[in-house]
């Protein structure tokens, strides 16, 4: 049994990241590898990839190979509809929610000096990078917003540990380059309906 092949082929036929336990299950409980033996495959199938323009990478959600960034000019052109472009009311709100979660929308407010939209909030959860997890403890039982395993996986993050330092979210400049990567997803060419609320963005 070529153990390193055979997740090989496992991974370029998944349509989304695969956990550890889901490269398990591949194998009957009579051939099943160690999970030691698994990460030394992976580590070495990561090795062997270095210098290819696809890489191995390890995502919130598992691991997946994936075009590298520098491919992504030309990658692009593949696709006939336009990139989706964001507004910086969505992604400075998407990363008040990545670095100060779990917050409420008020709380987003309070930190943007702005009205945050329902279109932009929508926006978010239909993208799957941000969903409801509580409510808050006080009049009202405002929602509760925290980023998601499909946000982690979008950014190439396997944490939240790996999000970049933020010290100050008042400059909206260093709000953009951090959530850069969101101007550019082929898949989703449009952004949220306009609203006269982010006129300020």
């Amino acid at each position: 049994m070529d153990l390193k092949a055979i997740l090989e082929a496992a991974l370029f036929a998944a349509q989304r990241p695969l956990s550890l336990a889901e490269l398990e299950a591949l194998f009957g409980e009579d051939e099943r590898p160690a999970t030691e033996e698994i990460r030394l495959a992976l580590a070495t199938l990561a090795d062997e990839y270095a210098a290819r323009p696809l890489e191995l990478r390890k995502v919130a959600s598992g691991y997946r190979f994936q075009v590298r960034a520098a491919y992504a000019p030309w990658i692009s052109r593949l696709f006939e509809e336009r990139p989706g472009r964001y507004s910086r009311a969505l992604l400075e709100t998407l990363a008040i929610i990545a670095y100060r979660q779990p917050v409420t929308r008020g709380q987003i407010e309070e930190i943007r000096g702005v009205a945050v939209s329902s279109g932009i909030i929508r926006t978010l959860t239909e993208r799957e990078w941000v969903t409801v997890v509580g409510h808050r403890d006080v009049p009202g039982r405002p929602a509760l917003f925290a980023t998601t395993p499909q946000f982690l996986d979008h950014f190439n993050l396997e944490s939240l540990a790996d999000l970049p330092a933020l010290p100050e979210f008042a400059v909206s400049p260093e709000l953009e380059d951090v959530l850069a990567a969101a101007q550019t997803d082929p898949t989703h060419p449009s952004e949220e309906p306009p609203d006269p609320a982010d006129a300020e963005a």
